[in-house]
């Protein structure tokens, strides 16, 4: 697995651990400007953890879908180029807020990212769509958003099974959510997240080539 430049393997207290650079937000383990980045706290944590080839090289252009208080996108825009953080919740938009004090290239925005439409005037085009939205409806969000991305670029999906649907086994709800994916993606690779989410998928895709939406 290639990290992106900006996020280093390094030790916290004899453990090593993955880390970015940047002022604390959610009460992490630091070591000077280090700051670990917890898996169990961040779907794309996990899937850098688990070793899934995301694309990500550093001082890419993002849009991040469901930022919440802003845990996982501190540290994408700790490595990355202007972030664009769409929270639909008023309380941890408070939180993300505090983080984007000192993090000028990160953009809060308090709004749905199922209407996209609504923030279509300030998002340029990007290089990576991180999404991580506990809604029904998970691949629409991503396909709706699709639009954003660059034709080469890269969308990384935690898919939460529960948020689709509590009572289904997840496996079946994977398939759905990965078959309505493609309506707008080609699906390069996927790996469950676990131990660290569990009934989590990652996934990492690219726009679709062929021009049939």
């Amino acid at each position: 697995m290639t990290l992106p430049d900006g996020v280093e393997r390094h030790a916290f207290d004899g453990e090593t651990a993955l880390a970015t650079r940047g002022d604390p937000v959610y009460g992490e383990d630091t070591d000077g400007s280090w700051r670990r980045w917890n898996p169990h706290r961040s779907k794309l944590g996990a899937m850098l953890v688990s070793g899934m080839e995301t694309g990500l090289t550093g001082g890419e252009t993002v849009l991040y879908l469901g930022a919440a208080a802003g845990t996982t996108v501190s540290h994408v825009t700790d490595f990355a180029g202007p972030t664009y953080a769409v929270e639909f919740a008023p309380r941890p938009v408070r939180d993300l807020l505090d983080a984007a004090r000192t993090r000028e290239r990160l953009f809060p925005l308090l709004e749905d990212a199922r209407q996209p439409e609504q923030y279509a005037h300030v998002v340029e085009p990007v290089d990576v769509l991180v999404q991580d939205v506990a809604t029904r409806g998970q691949a629409l969000v991503a396909n709706r958003n699709a639009q954003f991305l660059r034709s080469d670029g890269r969308l990384l999906l935690a898919i939460k099974a529960r948020s689709e649907d509590v009572t289904a086994d997840p496996e079946a709800v994977f398939e759905d959510v990965l078959d309505t994916l493609t309506e707008r993606y080609e699906v390069l690779s996927t790996e469950s997240l676990a131990p660290y989410h569990d009934d989590h998928l990652g996934v990492v895709a690219r726009p679709r080539r062929d021009g049939t939406f």
